[in-house]
């Protein structure tokens, strides 16, 4: 769990009046921060951690890691990442990866944790129509009683390949900060080759 600023300082000062208990200081917390039972606290080694850093440093606050600064994940990058997926947004992380020349993880880190947003799988709906409902209940009851109890039903797994382009919803997402609802119209059989 990442804990702020205001719960280490709370921690670090109560360890201290308590006389350095861990457990008393666990408890503090709870009462502090209106924490129920099941509800995470830091634990022994947090507590000894935070306190470590504070008597070395006199913060309390996560120390920056040492060694070169992560450029992959960069604004630069970022600003990039962006561009590209407001351009293009039915391309596919690892495209944009490709175009960019950036690492996949990153660009899928960039478009998770800085840019929010989420890769949405296009979903073919039937616009429905008020009259459709009685129909389409009227077929299922037609089509349940014309199936015998001990009949069997094969149904074939065929591969269609669209000439018109038709997209192949299997592995196709969307890149957007939410759901973009988009409806596209297209012929109800397009012609294609089995």
């Amino acid at each position: 769990m990442a804990w702020s600023g205001e719960h280490r300082a709370f921690v670090v000062e109560d360890f201290i009046q308590n006389g350095e208990s861990p457990i008393n200081t666990q408890r503090a917390f709870r009462v502090r921060f209106a924490l129920g039972r099941r509800d995470p606290v830091p634990d022994k080694k947090t507590i000894y951690s935070w306190v470590a850093n504070f008597r070395e440093t006199g913060s309390a606050l996560k120390r920056k890691p040492p060694g070169r600064p992560r450029t992959a994940t960069g604004p630069g990058n970022v600003d990039a990442v962006r561009a590209s997926v407001q351009q293009s947004p039915r391309r596919s992380a690892k495209k944009h990866a490709a175009a960019l020349r950036i690492s996949d993880r990153s660009v899928r880190r960039i478009l998770n944790r800085d840019l929010k947003m989420h890769p949405y799988k296009i979903v073919t709906a039937q616009e429905l129509s008020e009259r459709d409902c009685g129909v389409r209940v009227s077929l299922c009851q037609d089509l349940l009683r014309n199936i015998r109890p001990n009949d069997i039903v094969i149904f074939s797994d065929e591969a269609h390949f669209h000439l018109d382009g038709t997209v192949n919803r299997q592995n196709c997402r969307y890149w957007c900060e939410h759901n973009p609802q988009e409806l596209h119209q297209r012929p109800l059989h397009s012609s294609k080759v089995t």
